[in-house]
């Protein structure tokens, strides 16, 4: 599997599980009624979901992470 394949999977999935939490929560603790839970939860998880890229390098291709929570950019593979 090429590591631009692996860094979609990272993403998909860390959006998705931010993506459920975040309505469970908003649907749970708030007011929101109808379309407003999901949207407010997929904006939410756009944000706070962390950025994974896959970059040619001189070594090679690498894997690296970006996320809000954390400061600068972090090297996975």
């Amino acid at each position: 599997m090429s590591l631009k394949t692996k860094a979609f999977i990272y993403q998909l999935l860390s959006f998705a599980i931010l993506f459920i939490i975040v309505r469970f929560l908003v649907d749970a603790y708030t007011n929101l009624e109808g379309f407003w839970v999901p949207l407010t939860a997929f904006v939410a998880g756009t944000i706070l979901a962390p950025q994974f890229q896959a970059v040619k390098t001189n070594e090679g291709e690498k894997l690296f992470m970006k996320w809000i929570l954390m400061k600068g950019i972090k090297q996975i593979k």
